[in-house]
Order: C-alpha cells, then sequence, then structure tokens
C-alpha cells in the first residue's frame, strides 16, 4: 500500500491503518528501537508505542514522508525510554556514547530547548548534511541517527573502525565548525 494511502487510513481513522504500518514499516521501527535500547522486548514495546503515536499525531499532521515521521518518532519513543534506563544495564553503553559524542557539538538544554532554536538547529543540521559526501552523511547518520556501533557501520561500509572512528570525530568537528559560523553556538 502506498504511504499516501496509508496516510489517508489514519485520517479516515481506520484500524486498517496501524495494520498497513506494522506490515510496511513494523521491521524498519524495531530496528532503530533496537539500535538506541540494544533489548528485545524493550524495543517491542516501543514500536507498539509508535503506532499509538502515529494514530494521535494524525490527524493533524499528514506527513509528506511517512518513514521519515515513523522515524522520528521511532528514535525519540526510543531515546525517552533509554535516558529512563541504566546506560549499561541496557547494551553497554553504546547509545550513550553516541550520544556523549554529539553533546561536545550540540549542547542540550539550554537556549536550544526553545522551539524556535531547535528549529533553527534543524535547518542547520539539514543544510550540513546534505553539503556532505554521500558516505560521510551515511556513516554520520549511522551513528548518530540509528546509534549503530562502530563496529556495525565498518563491516557495513566495508571501512576499518579507526576509519570509521575518525569520519565520525572530522565530521563532527565539522558540524561544530559550521554551527558557529551560521551562529547557532557560540
Amino acid at each position: 500500500m502506498e504511504d499516501r494511502q496509508i496516510v489517508e487510513l489514519y485520517w479516515q481513522r481506520s484500524d486498517d491503518a496501524v495494520a498497513e504500518t506494522q506490515r510496511k514499516y513494523g521491521r524498519y521501527c524495531r530496528t532503530i528501537a533496537i539500535g538506541i535500547l540494544h533489548d528485545e522486548a524493550d524495543a517491542e514495546e516501543c514500536v507498539n508505542d509508535v503506532y499509538v503515536g502515529a494514530w494521535n499525531a494524525m490527524p493533524p499532521h499528514r506527513p509528506d514522508n511517512l518513514s521519515a515521521f515513523l522515524a522520528g518518532i521511532t528514535r525519540n519513543l526510543a531515546l525517552k525510554r533509554f535516558r529512563g534506563q541504566s546506560a549499561q544495564k541496557r547494551g553497554g553503553g553504546e547509545t550513550a556514547v553516541a550520544l556523549e559524542e554529539l553533546e561536545e557539538v550540540i549542547p542540550a538544554g539550554g537556549s536550544l530547548d526553545e522551539q524556535v532554536a531547535e528549529r533553527e538547529l534543524a535547518r542547520s543540521l539539514d543544510a550540513f548534511l546534505a553539503a556532505l559526501p554521500v558516505n560521510q552523511r551515511r556513516v554520520f547518520l549511522c551513528r548518530y541517527w540509528y546509534f549503530d556501533s562502530v563496529g556495525t557501520i565498518a563491516r557495513r561500509f566495508g571501512y576499518s573502525e579507526s576509519k570509521v572512528k575518525m569520519m565520525c570525530k572530522r565530521t563532527r568537528e565539522k558540524l561544530l565548525l559550521y554551527l558557529r559560523k551560521e551562529g547557532i553556538i557560540s
């Protein structure tokens, strides 16, 4: 079923909307949740919460890109669940390490919590990522959006772990310079 048809089912409040979402995007959402939570049961609960989140968000939202919309809900719910748990009990802290790496560039809290600043940050991140070479962007997103381990990324792209670490470090440094240039951070 096409994404626009699934979105229309949500707008019609049809029970088929969740079933079609699960059929088409269940595995995708589960992969994202497991990447963050590193626990099958927690990931399964998270994905079930994604369907509720999508149901509650549509209407009023009518996403143009359903997979990205669901990925965002999944990621946010998984991160919320992750933060409520001990990083050492769940996945050996891989998600915590990735979050700490990004916090060196994008600080949490403060004025970034304001909606206007968040939107501006999102626009800047989109522009930054669009300007990166394709493989550099993919590695960065695998690490900081999907929270894949360095080893997983290295295997996926055929790189050494040290190359992945260096790519991530250099991209974070570029991001920091870019955000300073844009006036997002000082």
